[in-house]
């Protein structure tokens, strides 16, 4: 979008918050860059530039707007509705491939040249992945500075900076302040738990959160899940080491406590959580699509802004789909908690009643198949599939290919179209998996008058794409199931 000069000089003189994360204002003659809705006086479009990423403003010698923070827009709703290589770079990058693994880790998990990762970022986000990467430590950096009372050096490595240098110059760069003066702006509060944050996930309005948490509260796995105090919370496996979330609708924007047993994982931690709320939609452009059909618009006008509630994890959710397959939510909830219970790693919460991490694939191939409760076909399709995750065979993670992985799992015995959708949607994040034999939604189209039979609906649902997954979400929520409402 970044490169339609006319449209976005108009979001920029509207403050049209809609485009912000879309692309990025950098004003020449102060040398800032801003989101579409600064609050401050416009510039003059002769005096604005354009760029798709924060990270392409900082090369370009801009720095961040004290007033907008632009850092902590949404992310662009590109990455989670694109399957393609740099769309998959991205999610790598959000959930820290690069400050982990280095970019030839993130080139290997993609199967290119490092070569041929920079130049498709270069040319489509006007920076490549180190660039894009320092951004967001950056912003890391900051959450941290302003959150917490950490030392400085703590802050510097937990961000993933490799040196206080390195950090005192990135900062200063960024924004214009060093890290003691970004402190010293927060207004001081109470010190809070070792390890535990408070913070604000933006997202772009409108979001409904009643399918959303009504989802994950109904499905909440005993001991990984729970619903407490208006708040879902759970349990998070990361790369240094564990955590709980807990988030809380809130008008403008999500509560997010986190609480780390190493704050090195604070940026995969909050990409995770936003990833899991699909906070990074564009809700205007999808529920603009949908209404296009005359049956599908007034369940849009009724509720808009739903969200399709996703995952932290993509191999757990893949375990869980298969676990329920032709049985209830209580039932597929009762053989996920014994799971759990036998062969989940122990953590601590005092804030609450989580107990586990959900059980790796590693510790689930070890499982004896005659264990399960549950009929011979699919103890064969559970063994079947996590030992193909614990030995690397099949890969869900964010960095996947749609239909390979799609294709990959139709081959796995036990796997119809429903599981292999089901999984697309939630798990690998695919905006347009449809589940056109799923019991729910065939009801829901009768009622409507849409076609109810496996064909008809799909071939109907073709003017829906590419957002036929939110259909879903309003299709499910003509449903009087307690998953459409939040838990009170």
């Amino acid at each position: 979008m970044h490169t339609d000069t006319e449209r976005c000089v108009r979001a920029v003189q509207s403050k049209d918050a809609r485009f912000d994360g879309w692309f990025f204002t950098a004003v020449l003659t102060t040398r800032i860059y801003c989101r579409p809705s600064c609050p401050v006086v416009p510039p003059k479009p002769e005096n604005m530039t354009f760029h798709p990423s924060a990270a392409a403003c900082q090369q370009a010698g801009f720095r961040a707007c004290k007033r907008c923070r632009p850092d902590t827009s949404p992310g662009s709703p590109e990455w989670n509705q694109r399957a393609d290589l740099v769309a998959r770079a991205m999610r790598l990058i959000g959930d820290g491939t690069v400050d982990r693994e280095g970019v030839p880790g993130l080139a290997a998990r993609l199967g290119y040249s490092t070569r041929q990762i920079e130049r498709q970022l270069l040319a489509e986000l006007g920076a490549g992945p180190l660039a894009l990467a320092r951004a967001q430590r950056a912003q890391t950096a900051r959450l941290l500075i302003e959150t917490t009372t950490l030392p400085m050096a703590e802050v510097a490595f937990a961000a993933g900076f490799s040196s206080i240098r390195t950090f005192n110059d990135t900062v200063r760069e960024v924004f214009a302040l060093s890290p003691s003066e970004l402190r010293t702006r927060v207004p001081r509060k109470a010190a809070p738990a070792p390890g535990a944050l408070t913070l604000r996930l933006p997202f772009r309005a409108p979001l409904n959160p009643d399918n959303l948490f009504g989802h994950l509260a109904a499905t909440a796995v005993p001991g990984v899940e729970e619903w407490r105090d208006g708040a879902y919370r759970r349990t998070l496996r990361l790369p240094y080491g564990h955590g709980v979330a807990a988030l809380t609708p809130e008008p403008d924007h999500i509560g997010c406590r986190l609480t780390l047993s190493d704050l090195r994982d604070l940026q995969v931690a909050i990409s995770r959580c936003r990833r899991l709320l699909d906070l990074d939609a564009d809700p205007v452009a999808v529920d603009d699509q949908l209404r296009t059909d005359p049956l599908l618009a007034p369940l849009v006008d009724k509720a808009p802004g739903r969200r399709v509630p996703r995952t932290v994890d993509e191999a757990e959710f893949a375990v869980r789909a298969v676990l329920g397959q032709q049985v209830s939510t209580a039932a597929a909830r009762t053989h996920a908690a014994r799971l759990v219970r036998a062969h989940g790693e122990p953590v601590d919460d005092p804030e609450g009643g989580l107990t586990h991490l959900f059980p790796a694939p590693e510790a689930l191939a070890a499982v004896d198949p005659e264990s399960l409760a549950m009929p011979r076909t699919r103890r064969a399709t559970f063994a079947t599939l996590v030992r193909q995750l614990a030995d690397g065979e099949l890969r869900l993670g964010v960095e996947s290919d749609w239909e390979e992985s799609r294709a990959r799992l139709l081959a796995l015995p036990g796997f119809g179209p429903w599981t292999v959708d089901v999984i697309a949607m939630r798990a690998l994040g695919d905006p347009d998996a449809f589940l056109p034999t799923d019991l729910g939604i065939r009801k829901a189209a009768k009622e409507l008058g849409l076609p109810s039979t496996p064909s008809a609906l799909t071939a109907r649902a073709a003017a829906w794409r590419p957002w036929r997954a939110y259909a879903v979400q309003y299709l499910w929520a003509t449903d009087s199931h307690p998953i459409n409402f939040l838990p009170v």
